[in-house]
């Protein structure tokens, strides 16, 4: 069925998505004056920390989880914050290279990131006890193993906690539900469970989108548009809206979790995650602790075939191995796989290999690895390819900002680097155009 005839817009812009990539656009173009609406397909529900919450925005098939035929798991965050909600919170700097081959300097994005975020390692009293013993091996083996800056506040964290990835209730761990916050003091709206399904396109130019909204169907008109709906979510729209042909691939990051018990642990299993960790950049290998909930760690020992190790939760180390995947496979309208060749398997394996070595020198035994899963699916519209240096589509008017856009194979945490790229793009389109509203202009409402 077609959407009624909208009405003239009051938005100047359209930012579709919620995560660090679409956050931050709609935060620069709402503080200079623009009229922003900002349409998220997940809620925004205050965070409890609960499995139930986190299962509900991230595990729904279909939804918020995907499994591809070789039966690992793609997982994504359908909330207001995206999955900055719900990650690990582990700050890693954009790779400057990559994108200054195409003409794209974020350094001062990320003077200005650091300047305003929490990003820096833990101090000692938050890291726990079985990532202080995994550093303490893998050093012992002289691996640069180190802390890692997290966006944390370590005045909010809780010794004892492991609610990092079921989405932290206490404020300490930073997400881009803050810089919605900000947008929306700033004037924008927000319009949740609103799934955005294609763009409005009126003689070739974005014109506005058309989302889905407690089953109804709506038109919701502005002259510039942003899609900022994830790695899967923003190609969904384009192949929608015939902006985007052909086969889709996408890099996954995929993630492997080795672990093995140990003795002499107290207290073990509930910690921040990625406390510390390394990276091989020629490998394509990264490494770091990864502690996690016990019916998440329950789940991965019952996949691997390790009922043996359900109920050692408390004393068992994990390693993270992620690996920087090429880009493969295929995101259709409904589903998405892809399959690791034999490159991938080769840094998979090095990797595992080298987490084993490190549970060795802690004393660990019973060592086995989980099946692998997708950290951070992306490169689906990328930079120099379907997007040019300022993030444009074919289509004027029309960007994309999020994981989508990255133009190489990863491997990396990707939240700074959006909030990069999201800072860079707010600021040159607030720039290209003169948003000041008058200090007795009506705010922008969603229902306009």
């Amino acid at each position: 069925m077609r959407p009624p005839p909208s009405p003239p817009s009051s938005f100047d812009a359209i930012v579709a998505g919620t995560g660090p990539g679409g956050a931050s656009v709609a935060r620069e173009l709402a503080r200079a004056g623009a009229r922003v609406l900002m349409l998220e397909a997940g809620g925004d529900a205050p965070l409890a920390g609960t499995l139930a919450q986190m299962a509900g925005m991230a595990a729904v098939p279909g939804k918020g989880a995907f499994l591809h035929r070789d039966l690992s798991l793609l997982v994504r965050a359908l909330t207001t914050g995206g999955t900055s909600t719900i990650n690990f919170a582990t700050a890693a700097p954009p790779p400057a290279a990559m994108f200054a081959a195409h003409g794209i300097d974020l350094a001062p994005a990320l003077a200005a990131w650091r300047a305003e975020l929490p990003m820096a390692p833990l101090p000692d009293g938050l890291v726990g006890a079985m990532a202080a013993r995994i550093m303490a091996a893998a050093q012992a083996r002289g691996l640069p193993w180190r802390k890692l800056d997290k966006m944390i506040r370590p005045a909010a964290c809780r010794t004892g906690c492991w609610r990092c990835v079921y989405g932290c209730p206490f404020g300490a761990k930073w997400s881009a539900r803050e810089l919605v916050d900000d947008a929306r003091a700033h004037g924008a709206a927000l319009l949740t469970d609103a799934r955005v399904t294609r763009v409005l396109l009126d003689g070739g130019r974005a014109a506005g989108v058309e989302a889905v909204i407690k089953g109804r169907t709506q038109a919701f008109r502005a002259g510039l548009v942003v899609l900022a709906a994830g790695g899967i979510g923003s190609p969904r729209i384009l192949q929608a809206s015939r902006l985007l042909a052909g086969p889709v691939p996408f890099f996954s990051d995929p993630v492997v979790a080795v672990m093995g018990t140990v003795d002499g642990i107290e207290g073990g299993g509930a910690e921040v995650p990625m406390a510390a960790g390394m990276a091989d950049p020629d490998a394509g290998v990264t490494l770091a602790d990864l502690t996690l909930p016990r019916p998440m760690y329950q789940a991965f020992a019952a996949q691997a075939g390790r009922v043996d190790r359900l109920l050692a939760h408390g004393r068992t180390l994990t390693v993270m191995v992620k690996i920087r995947d090429e880009i493969r496979g295929n995101v259709g309208p409904r589903w998405v796989d892809k399959t690791l060749d034999a490159a991938d398997l080769k840094r998979l394996d090095h990797g595992i290999a080298m987490a084993r070595g490190i549970l060795a020198q802690a004393g660990a035994r019973h060592v086995f690895a989980s099946h692998h899963f997708a950290a951070h699916p992306g490169g689906t519209v990328r930079i120099g390819r379907a997007l040019d240096g300022d993030l444009r589509t074919a289509a004027p008017g029309l960007y994309v900002c999020d994981a989508s856009a990255i133009p190489d194979p990863w491997g990396l945490p990707p939240t700074l680097t959006l909030l990069c790229l999201g800072w860079r793009l707010g600021r040159h389109l607030a720039g290209m155009a003169d948003y000041a509203l008058s200090a007795d202009a009506p705010a922008a409402s969603p229902s306009a």
